[in-house]
């Protein structure tokens, strides 16, 4: 990539390892990580239709073991084919799929990293809607409001089988020899539906008050609890404050902070083990991911959608046609965070949850700087970070902190390509100003199926079959 040897030397702030918080070990209840910083939970569409996993998602998750994390969060694996977001995501719904997960979760352990698999149901909240299912279930009947699914508002029996299939699908990750799992409590999937002010209008012990709303979630708990016992890695990952009116000054805002503060001490009380801080009530937000949001590199994979959501139409020609694209890309860009603010946004809330539990707290929010998360860590707002774009810019970042840079002499950009192009393409840095040459970003991109699920070998075993 490209960089000038005088932008690394400046990038470079050396601090002895024995004293480095970022590589001090995080230890949980039950699991021990060897440094500060975890993959958060991103991946493309790598996988089969079906649900089960392929070689390139393997490939993908060593890219991050390899360089270094202490843990891999996995991205959203579903715990039943009605709670899947997109097609060709590894699910976790079916027993067939353990073998598949064990062999992940032995290749990242070579590298002397844990792997954490995020159970989550998407609700009504889709990407792209597949052909299992027409209507997803929800707190409420009411379709999604970025891009128009249709809801089914979910019955007692509904939310007996849901909850039923988050504890199998932590009995399937225990079996696979996997280190933890992680509830995708936050960004609009199934338990923001239910947790959220804004979006939850059920009027049974499902909803009204707060501690109805989070009854969904803490059932889960107790159900996974049940099935795997007290000694396997559990946390919760929680939008703490929602900001569900930011595109919409008239709607309700959702969940604040207090909200969640009082959520997080319920969820320690029931047995989870750390909580995962987000923020958004819905994906994406313009406070999640933050950084750019450019209307035109949208509608370039936007039509991939138009044949889902009621609402997915008009969005294709607001982002197509001058002047509505302009102005939701300014409505958007008005209501995120300027650039300089993304790297940390969630610290504010990550400390107000620190002081209220006991359990380690985890922070996510565009971190690539080793100072900014030293002194997250030395001022006690999070135990640990998690990263995602800018481990995708930088597979390798956290060994060049131990190297003793500060930042990636070629950091990421917070420009969002990563995401606008993952519907259709596969998920890397799409940022060419980053690169030496378009080659080179097409190069970094397609390493996600180096070594091939298919190779010449394979190709001369089924021709020379043995005798």
């Amino acid at each position: 990539m490209c960089g000038s040897a005088g932008a690394l030397l400046q990038q470079k702030v050396w601090a002895p390892m024995e004293a480095d918080s970022i590589f001090q070990p995080l230890p949980f209840h039950s699991l021990t990580l060897r440094n500060r910083i975890l993959r958060a939970n991103i991946a493309g569409r790598f996988d089969n239709a079906d649900g089960s996993g392929n070689r390139a998602r393997i490939n993908w998750e060593l890219k991050f073991a390899k360089g270094g994390v202490g843990a891999i969060i996995s991205a959203f694996a579903p715990v039943d084919v009605r709670g899947r977001i997109v097609p060709n995501y590894a699910a976790i719904d079916r027993d067939e799929f353990v073998p598949f997960w064990r062999e992940l979760g032995r290749q990242v352990h070579e590298y002397d990293c844990k792997y954490i698999v995020q159970l989550a149901h998407g609700g009504r909240q889709r990407d792209i809607r597949g052909i299992e299912y027409a209507k997803g279930l929800s707190s409420t009947d009411k379709p999604d409001p970025v891009h128009g699914f249709e809801a089914e508002r979910m019955s007692l029996q509904d939310i007996h089988d849901v909850t039923r299939s988050f504890a199998n699908a932590a009995r399937r990750a225990r079996e696979a020899g996997l280190d933890g799992i992680e509830i995708h409590g936050a960004n609009g999937y199934l338990f923001t539906q239910f947790l959220s002010s804004a979006i939850n209008d059920r009027d049974d012990d499902y909803g009204g008050s707060l501690e109805n709303r989070a009854r969904l979630l803490l059932e889960v708990v107790q159900a996974i609890r049940s099935e795997v016992g007290r000694d396997f890695h559990l946390q919760v990952k929680l939008s703490t404050t929602e900001y569900a009116n930011v595109l919409n000054p008239w709607a309700d805002r959702g969940n604040t902070i207090e909200d969640s503060v009082k959520v997080c001490q319920w969820l320690e009380a029931a047995g989870v083990d750390a909580i995962h801080v987000s923020s958004g009530s819905m994906f994406a937000h313009p406070r999640n991911p933050a950084g750019s949001f450019s209307v035109k590199e949208v509608a370039k994979t936007y039509d991939t959608l138009l044949g889902s959501g009621r609402y997915a139409f008009r969005n294709y020609v607001l982002f197509q046609i001058w002047p509505f694209n302009a102005l939701f890309g300014r409505l958007w860009r008005r209501q995120g965070l300027s650039l300089d603010r993304v790297e940390g946004a969630n610290l504010s809330d990550a400390a107000a949850v620190k002081q209220a539990v006991s359990i380690p707290v985890l922070c996510t929010g565009g971190f690539q700087r080793a100072s900014l998360i030293r002194q997250a860590l030395d001022k006690d707002q999070c135990d640990a970070v998690t990263i995602a774009r800018p481990l995708v810019a930088n597979n390798d970042l956290v060994k060049m902190f131990e190297q003793g840079f500060d930042q990636p002499p070629v950091p990421c950009t917070y420009c969002n390509k990563c995401l606008f192009n993952v519907l259709k393409n596969p998920l890397g840095c799409y940022d060419e100003s980053r690169y030496s040459s378009h080659q080179e970003m097409l190069d970094q991109i397609m390493s996600v199926y180096d070594p091939p699920s298919f190779s010449s070998a394979d190709n001369d075993q089924i021709e020379r079959p043995s005798a």
